[in-house]
């Protein structure tokens, strides 16, 4: 996400490190990289003009501390006017109103409404502790109601059935009121889309919003649409009142246009963003994060909000409490340690949210490989039996070419994987001697709530154990 963009502007900031001052040539030479970089983004056209307006008149205007060279300014202005473009703070979703507070879910066909309404309903039961039912009045895609219905039930929240013989807005209102009868606190409704803008679906859409008066009326626009989101976004804000955009597909070849355009366009905060297909993949939008991100400068907030997010404690809590007692670390603690990195989005998640200057010293790690390199890990793991991962010392020779066999592996392979492992005991029980069990306790923070990578995220060392 964002890293033809980020690139780009980076390459501005070195070229301007050596000027003693902002002058208007280096300003206008600045400028102008900076507009192929954000029209090589996919950013709108009007959205362009005045973005490089702004920065032209901040930069220019600017009394430069003496601390600070061109570059650093020239970042500082940027990022300041990348915020004010993309929303100056983080906007919550509305739940105030009584409920069920309805939220209302719209945008073209193919933009992902009916995955984010399972990532938001699992959001809002997992992270609000909300009670949430779901309901499909989409009745012309074919699946889209079983789609739904699966999601949901992924995500832990209830469905309302539907079926394509019934009335969008008869299926909108029944929800509703069994959302009444039920005590739910959120129903969200999944609405139909188009493959383009028409004015039957227009009209229908306006239709649902006046039968069910929502409190939270998202517009969900694909990521990758680039100045195309301009248009679409365009035409939903003049059809209903928006309250919101969901931004998806942020995790393909995005290249940022879309979220730079969408808050300009529609005047609307962007209030969550969607990565990849998992339930898991659903963000909320901080603009200032996502500038820094932009600009090369990563966003370690995230980062360790994803950590705190994705690690089991209770499990963290138990191979601290085992280490303790003087048991050695075996493969079962090994293969936990890659569950919770796949918890956590893996290594190229974890990577898309490193400031540039962090990632010099990862610039030969292939993200792609290494996400292959530990699945290969794991699957060599639980090939073995439960007595070999408890008992590593007694693989040799005979298990190893069973195990590969089972792995579909070369031995070889088996062999780097234990190897690997016995460095990881080893820094283990170096770690025990110093006090292992008080440190991950400090590392998890008081009551196990959090406070850094706590001891079940990233293991000693920074990589992920099957790429050491």
């Amino acid at each position: 996400m964002f890293e033809n963009l980020s690139d780009r502007l980076t390459r501005v900031v070195k070229n301007i490190k050596g000027e003693a001052r902002i002058t208007e040539s280096n300003t206008q030479e600045m400028l102008r990289e900076v507009r192929l970089a954000l029209l090589e983004a996919d950013v709108a056209l009007p959205v362009v003009k005045e973005f490089i307006n702004q920065v032209k008149e901040r930069a220019l205007g600017e009394e430069v501390l003496n601390s600070l060279t061109p570059g650093q300014a020239l970042v500082g202005i940027v990022n300041e006017q990348l915020v004010k473009l993309i929303g100056e703070q983080t906007v919550e979703l509305n739940l105030a109103a009584q409920p069920p507070v309805v939220i209302l879910m719209a945008g073209l066909q193919g933009a992902g409404k009916t995955t984010t309404t399972g990532k938001l309903a699992k959001y809002l039961k997992d992270t609000l502790k909300k009670k949430v039912l779901t309901v499909s009045a989409d009745v012309y895609r074919p699946a889209a109601i079983e789609q739904l219905k699966t999601v949901t039930g992924q995500a832990g929240a209830e469905f309302f059935p539907s079926t394509i013989e019934q009335k969008p807005i008869d299926i909108a209102l029944a929800a509703l009121a069994f959302a009444k009868h039920q005590f739910f606190d959120v129903l969200i409704l999944d609405t139909a889309g188009r493959l383009g803008i028409d004015e039957a679906m227009m009209n229908e859409i306006k239709a649902l919003h006046a039968a069910v008066n929502p409190t939270e009326t998202l517009f969900v626009v694909d990521g990758m649409l680039g100045q195309d989101a301009a248009v679409t976004a365009k035409a939903f804000n003049d059809a209903l009142p928006l309250t919101g955009v969901v931004l998806t597909k942020m995790d393909g070849d995005a290249r940022g246009g879309a979220a730079l355009s969408v808050r300009h366009i529609t005047g609307k905060p962007i209030k969550f963003m969607g990565v990849g297909e998992k339930l898991t993949g659903f963000e909320k939008f901080h603009p200032d994060r996502v500038a820094s991100r932009i600009l090369g400068m990563g966003d370690i907030l995230s980062l360790v909000e994803e950590a705190q997010k994705g690690v089991d404690h209770a499990e963290a809590e138990k191979l601290a409490k085992k280490l303790k007692s003087g048991k050695s670390f075996d493969l079962n603690d090994f293969l936990a340690q890659l569950s919770q990195m796949k918890k956590m989005g893996g290594l190229s998640g974890l990577m898309d949210k490193l400031p540039t200057q962090m990632m010099k010293g990862a610039a030969n790690v292939d993200a792609a490989q290494a996400e292959k390199q530990l699945k290969r890990t794991e699957a060599i793991i639980l090939s073995m039996t439960v007595h070999e991962r408890t008992k590593p010392d007694i693989i040799k020779a005979q298990r190893k070419r069973r195990i590969a066999q089972g792995a579909g592996v070369h031995v070889q392979e088996v062999n780097r994987m234990l190897n690997q492992f016995e460095q990881m005991r080893d820094v283990m029980k170096q770690m025990q001697k110093g006090g292992l069990g008080k440190m991950m306790r400090k590392m998890m923070g008081s009551g196990g709530k959090g406070g850094g990578f706590p001891p079940g995220g990233m293991p000693p060392g920074g990589m992920p154990p099957g790429l050491m």
